[in-house]
């Protein structure tokens, strides 16, 4: 193996098994979405951060709420997380009515 990379370091598989390979696949497929979703859940709260005014604010609100909500039921965040979240953007947006 003198003076080649080793396929991890390549971004290949390691794997020797069927199964081993199906599950780096698999995993690579699941992050990628799971990425998707994360940022999608930041991209929400920012436009709460945002809203110039409390009427944009409240329905940027709710729809961040509904993703939050969805990503502590997933586990892509930590569901104590999600509500520490929900409950500041709740209090900033009282602020701004």
């Amino acid at each position: 193996m003198r003076g080649t990379i080793r396929p991890s370091f390549r971004g290949e598989s390691a794997a020797n098994t069927k199964s081993s390979k199906k599950r780096i696949r698999q995993s690579r497929h699941h992050a990628a979405a799971n990425r998707v979703q994360r940022s999608t859940v930041r991209g929400a709260v920012r436009k709460v951060r945002g809203a110039p005014s409390a009427d944009q604010a409240k329905a940027a609100l709710l729809q961040a709420e509904r993703l939050l909500d969805r990503a502590a039921r997933k586990r892509l965040i930590h569901p104590n997380a999600a509500a520490r979240q929900k409950a500041r953007l709740r209090k900033l947006v009282s602020q701004k009515a």
